[in-house]
Order: C-alpha cells, then sequence, then structure tokens
C-alpha cells in the first residue's frame, strides 16, 4: 500500500477505528467505511508524530505545505506589497536602550501599530527580532508575571538586537478589525480572517525590520509565545528570510490552537503544527515548553520528531528545546532562555550565557501609538477592509492563466486526480477508494464496452429514480455508466460526528469531498480505457461536476442544465458548493473559464448524444 507523501494516512491510521486499519493495511483494498466519516480531527485531537524516510520527501511535502498554509491564509497568490508609509516617533530613552512607536500601512487604509525597541549605544548593523504576541490581555503592552512584552524589548535591545513588537489584529492599536472573526460564510468562501491578516501584518513587519539602516537583514530572528508562537512558526515556514525562531509553549501534538487567528480553514489538511515548525529546518530553532500546558510532552515527543527533520539535514544540533515548571507563559525564565539561544546563534558561544534579566520600570501607557493620536482619514473600516481584499482576488484571478488558476482551485478544494483507484465490483454494485487514502465511494457500475462512459451524480444518490432513469438511457446509447453516492448524498452507517468549531482547519467540507468522489469515479472509468467521459450531473451536484471538470487534467464533457446564477456568485456557492477559499481562488468564473462552459439565465442543457 503506498502511503501519501510525508505522513497525513499514517497520521489518520494511527488515530481511526481498529477496524478499518486493519481492512486497509491487510487487504489494501476499498475500506468498509468511509475514512471521512471514522476520522474527523480537531483542535484537541491527539496527534501521532510525523516520519518522514528521507530529505527529498521532506522537501516535497515543505513544498506542498508552504502552499498550504498561504492558500489557507488568502495570501496565495501574494498580495502586491504596497508602501507601509512607516511613522517612527515618540523616542523614550532609559537605561541602555530606547523604545520608539511606529505605524505602518501593511496595505492599503489598514495599520498596523507597535514599539521599536533599539541598543542606546553602539553602531553598525544588529540583528533584528519580531516578537508577535500572544493572547494576554494587553496584548504586545502586557506586563505581568506571565509575560511582559515591554521587558522582551527593553532585554532585547540591551543585548545588542533591534526588536519590533507589534499588535494582533484587534488590540491595543490595531482596531480597524476586530480579532476574532472569520467564521461567517463570506468571509471563508473568500478566505479572509485574522489568520491571514495577522500573517501578512508579520510579513509586512519583517519588510519594516529588514529595511532599517541599523538592522542586518541576514540576522533575523522571531520569536512569540502562544498565539505569538502560532505566529512565529508561521513566518518561519514561509519567509526564509527569518534566520532563527524561537516559539514558545505552542508547538504541540496534543492541541493545535484555540483560536480563529490560528485556525483557518484547511491550515491543518494532514499536518499539525509539529510539522509547520519543522519547515524551519534547518535553520535555528528553540522550543520553549511548559510542564503545565499542552506543551508538557515536548521534550519526549515533539522535539524528536522536530529533530528527525533535522537530521535529514544533517543539523540536528540547529535545534533544542528547554522546558519549564510552570503553567501557560513566556514568563523570565523563558525570555532569558530565548535570549541565551539568540545570543548564541548570533554572537557565539561567548555570548550564550549573558542573558540575565533585571526589573524595569516603564510607563506602559506612554507605548501606545495612538496615546494622542488617530489614524490617518484614509484608514479603511472592516468593510472597505474586506472589499479591498475580494477586489486584490478578483484582479488576480483575472490575470491568472488556466495552469495557475486550476492550480489554485485544486489547492482550496483539496482534491487530487488520483493515479489508482481501488475498487470492489459485484454485480452492478461498485464500491470505488482512493490507493492509500481511506475514502469510500459506493455506486452503480453498468459496462457497455467501447471507449465512452459518464459518472451520474445525484444529489440524491445513485439510487434516485432520475438518476437511474438517465443511466438506462445512456446504457441503451452504449455508453459504460457509473452513478455514484458522493459523499453524504446518502445517509452513511456511521454518521461523522458533529463538527468542531475549528472543523474546517482540520477537515474538508462536504462538498469539496463530492468534488474529490467525481474525480475519482471518473478516474476510474480513465483507468478502465474510458477516452470520452461524460459528467452527467443534477441539482447541486451541477456544481460539484462544473469543479470537478474543471480542475481534472483529463477533458471531462459536462452535460448540465445549470440554474440561474446571480451576479453576486457568494450565495449560490454557498447553498452549492461551499468550499473555504473558493472566491479567493477564482471561483465560479474560473470554473466556467477553465471548462468553456456557459453558465447563464435559462441555458439549455447540452444533449447527450449516441456514440
Amino acid at each position: 500500500m503506498r502511503a501519501h507523501p510525508g505522513y497525513p494516512f499514517h497520521m489518520a491510521l494511527r488515530t481511526a477505528m481498529p477496524l478499518l486499519f486493519a481492512t486497509l493495511v491487510l487487504h489494501a483494498e476499498v475500506p468498509v467505511e468511509d475514512i471521512r466519516l471514522t476520522h474527523t480531527p480537531e483542535t484537541n485531537t491527539q496527534f501521532p508524530p510525523p516520519k518522514y524516510a528521507s530529505l527529498g520527501e521532506w522537501k516535497t511535502r515543505r513544498a506542498l505545505m508552504r502552499r498550504q498554509i498561504l492558500t489557507a491564509a488568502g495570501l496565495d497568490p501574494m498580495p502586491e506589497k504596497t508602501p507601509l508609509n512607516a511613522e517612527v516617533f515618540g523616542r523614550v530613552e532609559g537605561e541602555g536602550y530606547t523604545v520608539e512607536r511606529v505605524l505602518l500601512e501593511t496595505m492599503p487604509g489598514f495599520y498596523l501599530g507597535g514599539n521599536l525597541y533599539r541598543p542606546a549605544r553602539g553602531r553598525g548593523k544588529r540583528p533584528g527580532v519580531l516578537t508577535p504576541h500572544g493572547h494576554w490581555q494587553n496584548g504586545r503592552l502586557h506586563n505581568t508575571v506571565d509575560f511582559s512584552g515591554p521587558a522582551l524589548g527593553i532585554h532585547l535591545a540591551k543585548q545588542g538586537y533591534v526588536s519590533f513588537a507589534y499588535d494582533m489584529v484587534g488590540y491595543n492599536d490595531t482596531m480597524q478589525v476586530p480579532h476574532r472573526w472569520g467564521n461567517e460564510t463570506p468571509y471563508r468562501l473568500w478566505s479572509f480572517g485574522p489568520l491571514g491578516l495577522q500573517l501578512w501584518n508579520s510579513m509586512r513587519a519583517l519588510d519594516f525590520l529588514t529595511s532599517l539602516a541599523d538592522v542586518d537583514p541576514k540576522r533575523i530572528a522571531v520569536a512569540g509565545a502562544s498565539g505569538g508562537g502560532t505566529q512565529t512558526f508561521l513566518l518561519a515556514a514561509v519567509d526564509d528570510r527569518v534566520k532563527a525562531a524561537a516559539p514558545v509553549n505552542m508547538v504541540s501534538l496534543l492541541m493545535q490552537g484555540g483560536c480563529v487567528c490560528e485556525n483557518a480553514p484547511g491550515l491543518r489538511l494532514d499536518a499539525t503544527n509539529v510539522d509547520i515548525a519543522a519547515m524551519t529546518a534547518p535553520r535555528p530553532m528553540l522550543l520553549v515548553s511548559a510542564t503545565g500546558d499542552w506543551t508538557k510532552n515536548v521534550p519526549k515527543e515533539e522535539f524528536p520528531a522536530i529533530q528527525s527533520i533535522y537530521k535529514l539535514y544533517g543539523k540536528p544540533g540547529n535545534v533544542s528545546v528547554v522546558q519549564y515548571d510552570y503553567k501557560h507563559n513566556f514568563n523570565r525564565d523563558s525570555r532569558q532562555a530565548v535570549y541565551r539561544f539568540f545570543n548564541k546563534t548570533f554572537f557565539g558561544k561567548e555570548r550564550a550565557t549573558q542573558a540575565t534579566e533585571q526589573d524595569i520600570t516603564i510607563d506602559v501607557e506612554s507605548l501606545r501609538v495612538l496615546k494622542d493620536r488617530t489614524l490617518p482619514a484614509r484608514a479603511k473600516d472592516m468593510a472597505d477592509v474586506f472589499e479591498y481584499w475580494k477586489s486584490v482576488a478578483r484582479e488576480q484571478a483575472s490575470a491568472a492563466d488556466p495552469a495557475g488558476l486550476r492550480e489554485r482551485l485544486m489547492r482550496v478544494l483539496a482534491v487530487e486526480w488520483p493515479a489508482r483507484v481501488d475498487h470492489s465490483l459485484s454485480g452492478e454494485a461498485a464500491v470505488l477508494g482512493r490507493e492509500g487514502r481511506g475514502d469510500r465511494v459506493p455506486g452503480i457500475w453498468m459496462p457497455a464496452g467501447g471507449d465512452r462512459a459518464a459518472v451520474i451524480v445525484h444529489p440524491e444518490g445513485a439510487h434516485a429514480p432520475a438518476a437511474m432513469e438517465t443511466a438506462g438511457e445512456l446504457k441503451r446509447l452504449g455508453v459504460s455508466v457509473l452513478a455514484i453516492d458522493a459523499f453524504k448524498t446518502v445517509a452513511p452507517a456511521t454518521p461523522a460526528p458533529a463538527p468542531e468549531r475549528h472543523f474546517f482547519t482540520f477537515n474538508r467540507s462536504d462538498d469539496a469531498n463530492r468534488v474529490q468522489d467525481v474525480l475519482t469515479a471518473a478516474a476510474f472509468l480513465a483507468q478502465r480505457g474510458a477516452r470520452e467521459i461524460d459528467l452527467v450531473c443534477e441539482g447541486r451536484a451541477q456544481a460539484w461536476c462544473l469543479f470537478a471538470a474543471a480542475v481534472a487534467p483529463v477533458k471531462l464533457q459536462l452535460r448540465v442544465a445549470p440554474p440561474p446564477i446571480p451576479d453576486d456568485s457568494d450565495e449560490w456557492l454557498a447553498q452549492n458548493l461551499f468550499v473555504p477559499g473558493i472566491q479567493r481562488a477564482g471561483g465560479l468564473e474560473a470554473a466556467l473559464r477553465l471548462t468553456g462552459a456557459s453558465v447563464r439565465q435559462n441555458a439549455a442543457p447540452q444533449a447527450l448524444r449516441a456514440p
């Protein structure tokens, strides 16, 4: 049995039902139950450690995950980097450091606030450090025993770093959008959410930091805890300008992130934070963990798994781990571990132990960017930011070539044209499954000989009267017919559990699975020698077939009578093909362009013809 690149199916087998495991391993045939129903991971699922057999296998997987992260964030393709119009002001001098207020325009009319900490003495280019914060009450300005943003910035500066502390969206000076939002259907269709905006802000913060005259762009690090830890390893995964990373109290196989800002749809399909953190390899990384939170097992489970990736590069010493007996934190001990790690990385072993924090006294309110001013007049509200996001997506889709559009749709649908389709045939009863994936697609198989075949897809399944009537007509025309029960069109024997609030971060939508089933059925027909394949679809299934035909590597002829499509396709897609990110990838217009279909009001069905 061939495994999926990386370890996704291995991960599923480790957590799925024993019966399914036995069926797949012993017989390597279509499973008795569909793994998409029996295995629905969520943020608190306990995942197994990832395993990769070779550096080549890992590099292939890494490249795929990078595109997956950017797709989930709504940043594929990347928006234009417009001028930051950076404002740096309000300098305050302390003992061995200075701190300034910063306002960046990360996209037109959208602003990011933060503080720039610098050494008070010395010249020359220094290492730069980004410090995204976690979900502490006062964000980057929080100043308690558990976490102090000012202490972190001040002590980095006193040790010779230029550091930039910046807001999560919805915190402190970055309030044009709230922090917790994005689950609404229109936002999901366009991949518009806090994770994407925060990752974009992190990239633009990095643009700002590397542009400073006193920063060495070849010595850039990032360190954050909790939700800031998520930003740390996401940024390191997609931006190679990060040369060292210290995610604190976040990398875990027990919990993947509790906030919507850490859980964009599609982010962890067949992946975990351990996979994403490992994408930093072979660049230096420190994993800071605590006994009192979900990172309690890091030294014995997550760290060895990540170090195994570093070993593939021949750099096992480039990743290290420390653990402290605390609850969830980024306290003094954890911060000092980060200082020691950065000092060793950027200044050498002789500086590795010089990392002692002193108590600080600072007026936190003086660090607020908007303490005595307002945002520029061109600042957008949330509705306008969303409209800008959509306009960028439309422009990029319009300018894309067909190959680019097809690739984007494939990624957001998370579907494939299977290399091999396993099957079980008994009379007219058929069951299909992709090799090594664990899915199960029942259907009715009516071979007629010849090289023309059709897939019939009905929203009520293969046995729907209309589907059976069409199947009979086609068989009389000498066309081989495969009518399928697309995913959950017929009540499954083992229904999936109720979706968890971050369900789409880890699982494909029902409609995405249905598009996959259409592709699996068509690939089965091609595998059996069909040279001409029709998709005969009714009702909502027309949308599944349209998008299957749009991404298939072979010609699939649509035989549909599409319903009227409103000018705004959001509502139509929400009802007929709900897939997070589908509009960001080009949506209905992209599918029509790729298939050459004409979906207009009162469109007539394309007639079936005899061979």
